[in-house]
């Protein structure tokens, strides 16, 4: 599927501050990623979208306080860097009837199931929870679960995110969270989520995967995200218009300026040599030049500069504490989806970390909430 993006209608946020009982009883992912890994006391919701026609203008150099991002980048090629927003809009992301692999032990409330479906010729497997009831007339509302950093080799489908997944799935919502190709007995190479498209690839085929499932309303598409996954999220939301409205933890928000400069303990070598890192990192700086001197490509391949074209609202949650990716990124992906007229919450949570542990019922519930809402509750 190619697809067209509409010119973006403003949406003002909605505020999430009713609870909601959730039973919370598993473990929480335990991911702690680096920028090359292949509270009680919370502020309130933000609110008020200040619209305007483009991002602000900015010296293209590395981001500053104000979140500022450059506007001008690369016109359309056959020649464009596959991470590029354009090169990716310009794919077919078809996916595949989604075939049950396995049943497994049901939900409270809904059945799980381990699905497959195809990515660029790989077998993907996914974990997928369908309701139990009476259906709506269209279907299903669907959640597309993206999953932050595990070692590709440990993960297993079935594992991590239990009390997460649970939250939506009990809620009724249809849920799929894709491995990401590489990860447990998915097909394809683990290569990483920063410096090639695999894993965003991934996950937009499994959007188009699931819009498929019978059960599954196709209008209603939430999508979810946590660390990596929030960079997934952002990313396909800027590609695929159909998904109505996103919620990411701790998520790797940044424009690859700010992840090339602000994140992580090392910083990014102008002009690596050949005996220095392979990383995502420094191959593209040393293809394509520092931000300074090659502001255009910088931009093009940072879902940030393209927060005009979101098609529904993001609400944002991040632990003042996360020692794996700064609370900064959030903030400043907050103030660029205002400068650009879109709809957005920021929850920050004081002295919490990566997974939101010490307030992970009062995160779910506030997502769960939004995604009813802005998905659920949405014709």
């Amino acid at each position: 599927m190619l697809f067209s993006l509409p010119t973006l209608t403003p949406r003002n946020s909605v505020a999430c501050l009713f609870a909601v009982a959730l039973a919370v009883s598993a473990c929480g992912p335990g991911e702690r990623p680096g920028p090359d890994a292949q509270p009680r006391s919370d502020s309130p919701p933000t609110a008020g979208a200040r619209p305007t026609s483009e991002l602000p203008a900015a010296t293209p150099v590395r981001p500053t306080a104000s979140g500022a991002l450059p506007t001008s980048v690369p016109a359309p090629t056959a020649t464009l860097h596959p991470l590029t927003i354009a090169a990716a809009r310009m794919r077919d992301y078809a996916g595949s009837e989604l075939v049950i692999e396995q049943t497994l032990a049901p939900g409270v409330n809904y059945e799980r199931y381990i699905a497959s479906y195809r990515s660029d010729g790989f077998k993907q497997l996914s974990l997928l929870t369908v309701p139990r009831g009476v259906k709506p007339a269209t279907g299903w509302p669907v959640i597309v679960f993206n999953h932050g950093f595990i070692q590709p080799a440990i993960y297993r489908t079935t594992e991590r995110y239990i009390a997460y997944t649970d939250a939506f799935s009990r809620n009724g919502y249809m849920l799929l969270r894709p491995d990401y190709r590489g990860h447990g007995s998915s097909e394809g190479p683990a290569r990483g989520g920063y410096g090639n498209d695999d894993y965003v690839t991934d996950v937009l085929n499994a959007v188009a995967s699931v819009r498929r499932h019978p059960d599954a309303d196709p209008a209603r598409v939430g999508m979810w995200g946590h660390s990596m996954g929030g960079y997934i999220t952002l990313r396909a939301m800027v590609i695929n218009p159909e998904i109505r409205a996103g919620v990411i933890w701790g998520g790797v928000v940044g424009s690859y300026p700010d992840m090339l400069f602000n994140w992580g303990r090392s910083p990014a070598v102008a002009t690596p040599t050949a005996t220095q890192s392979s990383s995502w990192r420094n191959v593209l700086l040393r293809d394509y030049g520092t931000p300074d001197a090659n502001p255009g490509f910088w931009a093009s391949i940072s879902a940030n500069t393209y927060a005009a074209d979101l098609p529904g609202p993001i609400q944002l949650h991040h632990g003042t504490s996360d020692a794996s990716v700064p609370v900064q990124m959030s903030i400043t992906l907050d103030r660029q989806i205002r400068d650009a007229g879109g709809g957005v919450e920021l929850f920050t949570y004081q002295g919490d970390d990566h997974d939101i542990s010490r307030n992970l019922g009062t995160a779910l519930n506030r997502s769960v909430q939004f995604f009813d809402a802005n998905v659920k509750g949405r014709a």
